[in-house]
């Protein structure tokens, strides 16, 4: 349905819990001061690659500055920086520093490098005329271990987690609703868009109902609802499934008829979760529909179809979403239920 009015189209755009790619439209209000330290490997993470990359470079940048500075104040004290107590000099006056080949905090700076990264170039080394020299160096390389091990750990996550996995999930963009076996359905089509298989699909939908303000959310009016899936078992996502809800009894859609619909304010939450096959880790695709994504009386067409020419089964992404119309009553479900009672012969059945 479309509107004349620009600003009401943009508020009804953003005015979701959750937006059609799967991303949060929520804003969490702090009562405290954010714990940043205390969360900052999952910060890093759930952060985009630009920032964990800036962050990585400062932290290695940091520890060879402090520990360059460490070294640099032993040789300072132990009084290597004098004219004739530097590197040229050393055979004549028969000096012995605490770090052999350092002229000063350059010096010291590219030491701190070398203890961290383990290279070694051959001309700085550490003598035993400076004990502090020693422990600082064995500090140096249990922070470097313990740092770089943190680092990795960030790294692996952030390459292996399944987020972008589910970019290749798509969900249509719109609900059909229309009568099945004599019941209505309340029904969307998901499908995967990569070879690697999904095992054990569950879907799961929930419903939030608003009031005509679009700013109270009641907590008693989040409803579950109860999904099956038409075209596979659960355990093997073959091709792109239609999941289906059964108003009945129990479902929150079964007092509402056609025109009741375009008057109540909802959001129907969908979620897709599974095992990547190739990995073994979870994953889990998210979307939304409000009441302006629900189609009364219309029905998916098929998607898939068999190509005789090259002898495989061809899915048609691009009709994900094409629906065309059916007859279907405008009454709410109870009403069809009462008067299927009444007069059984009436009944509709789209399949």
């Amino acid at each position: 349905t479309g509107t004349s009015n620009p600003n009401k189209a943009i508020r009804r755009k953003y005015l979701r819990a959750v937006f059609k790619n799967g991303e949060f439209n929520i804003y969490r209000t702090p009562t405290k001061a954010l714990k940043l330290f205390t969360n900052y490997f999952i910060l890093l993470v759930e952060t985009r690659w630009r920032w964990t990359l800036m962050n990585f470079f400062t932290a290695f940048t940091c520890i060879w500055l402090f520990f360059g500075f460490i070294y640099w104040a032993i040789s300072l004290n132990h009084d290597d920086f004098k004219d004739d107590h530097l590197p040229p000099y050393q055979n004549i006056t028969g000096f012995t520093p605490c770090i052999k080949n350092i002229y000063g905090f350059t010096s010291a700076f590219l030491f701190s490098v070398e203890v961290h990264t383990t290279v070694a170039y051959g001309r700085r080394a550490i003598t035993l005329e400076c004990p502090e020299t020693i422990i600082a160096m064995c500090l140096q390389c249990i922070v470097s271990s313990i740092f770089q091990a943190i680092m990795v750990g960030i790294l692996f996550a952030k390459l292996t987690r399944p987020r972008a996995r589910t970019q290749t999930i798509l969900f249509s963009k719109h609900v059909v609703i229309n009568v099945r076996n004599e019941k209505f359905c309340l029904i969307f089509r998901v499908g995967d868009m990569r070879k690697s298989r999904i095992l054990y699909i569950e879907p799961k939908a929930y419903v939030l109902r608003f009031n005509s303000d679009y700013n109270v959310l009641d907590d008693s009016e989040q409803i579950e609802l109860k999904l099956d899936i038409d075209e596979c078992e659960s355990t093997f996502f073959l091709w792109p499934v239609t999941v289906v809800h059964v108003v009945d009894e129990s479902s929150p859609f079964y007092g509402l008829s056609a025109a009741d619909l375009l008057c109540t304010k909802l959001e129907i939450l969908v979620l897709f979760e599974g095992i990547i096959e190739s990995t073994g880790q979870p994953i889990q695709a998210r979307s939304s529909f409000t009441e302006y994504d629900i189609l009364w009386g219309h029905r998916f067409v098929p998607m898939v179809g068999y190509n005789l020419d090259k002898m495989l089964y061809d899915v048609d992404f691009s009709k994900l979403s094409e629906v065309q119309q059916v007859d279907t009553p405008l009454c709410s479900p109870s009403e069809y239920d009462n008067i299927l009672l009444m007069f059984p012969n009436e009944a509709y059945s789209e399949y």
